[in-house]
């Protein structure tokens, strides 16, 4: 045997032999977590509110926070992923993830929480893409990956809504801070399952679009802090009206430098096809009226119905198990 074979062999014998269902538990826990993560604050935003002593309004940036971060950062992580290796970043975007879980549990002042929700989101745009992408890496094509893709789907659709029912759970029988706690022995055993199973996949050539990624946050967040000022200040407000303006130069720009870069992000050809397009905007709305839904039932019930923490996570029940059921549906 060369030392080329050794060498080989010795890579390939670092990973433990894993089961197919275990190897999917770490890849689809880890979807499950960043998913839920994204709604199980919103069940504690009034108790977390009434302890930092802020509005309403104001605890919208407890969920924005972690979703811009998330968002903004999302396909950078996944470049990352390619030229770094799938694998490493996984592990880096759960360790990030699981530390600012930490940081925001441990949280005495609402800035201190806000800083842990976006390292949360940082961790989570870096270990999300990567899982998916190692769906490939771990499972052959043909049936196996697609009940890994079916399994992967039900997860990050459901995973929203069993957030709620947690942080309901969470927050009724111990306190606000366990729906950030509750991630962290989580996020220990998805790293030492991801270390100990998962292979890792060949690094590809490329560069980092560092000036896109600036853009995509700069112009998501002064777009969602137009729309948060907006409703306390007014419409025709100044702070409003600039927040509105710096949004959209930043969208110009960002759509300008990823039409002439050649390692460009978010490639403008991808919208060419109008199927994929079309299955874009209705993410962006179903994405978005969910969440929004998410928020504002919450308070709803809690404040205006009196229902307590855990009536408020049962009963969004209905919209787990469907989301569930449908993902299964369609993936057949």
């Amino acid at each position: 045997m060369t030392t080329t074979e050794s060498a080989g062999t010795a890579k390939a014998g670092a990973r433990r032999v894993a089961h197919p269902a275990l190897v999917l538990l770490i890849i689809a826990g880890t979807q499950l977590m960043i998913v839920l993560d994204g709604t199980i604050v919103n069940i504690a935003l009034p108790k977390m509110g009434e302890y930092f002593g802020k509005n309403q309004t104001d605890m919208t940036w407890a969920i924005n926070a972690y979703t811009l971060a998330f968002g903004g950062l999302l396909l950078l992580g996944g470049k990352a992923g390619d030229i770094l290796g799938r694998r490493r970043m996984f592990m880096v975007g759960l360790a990030l993830f699981t530390l600012g879980s930490f940081l925001g549990g441990l949280a005495h002042s609402f800035e201190f929480l806000i800083m842990g929700r976006i390292i949360q989101g940082v961790g989570g745009a870096i270990s999300s893409p990567t899982a998916l992408s190692l769906i490939t890496t771990e499972f052959d094509e043909g049936p196996e990956r697609t009940r890994a893709f079916a399994v992967f789907a039900a997860v990050a659709g459901a995973g929203a809504a069993l957030g709620l029912l947690l942080g309901g759970v969470l927050t009724e029988y111990l306190t606000w801070r366990w729906v950030l706690f509750v991630n962290v022995p989580i996020g220990v055993l998805l790293i030492a399952g991801a270390f100990l199973y998962l292979h890792e996949s060949d690094r590809l050539s490329g560069r980092f679009d560092w000036w896109g990624a600036l853009l995509s946050v700069v112009w998501t967040t002064a777009l969602v802090y137009g729309f948060i000022h907006a409703a306390s200040h007014g419409w025709s407000n100044g702070v409003t009206l600039a927040a509105f303006a710096v949004s959209a130069v930043g969208l110009i720009l960002f759509v300008t430098l990823e039409a002439k870069l050649s390692y460009a992000m978010m490639p403008l050809r991808i919208f060419r096809d109008r199927s994929r397009s079309g299955a874009y905007v209705v993410m962006l709305i179903i994405g978005a009226s969910m969440f929004g839904m998410f928020f504002f039932v919450t308070y709803f019930v809690q404040l205006v119905l009196g229902y307590s923490a855990l009536r408020t996570g049962l009963a969004f029940l209905p919209v787990a198990f469907m989301i569930g059921i449908a993902a299964q549906i369609s993936a057949a």
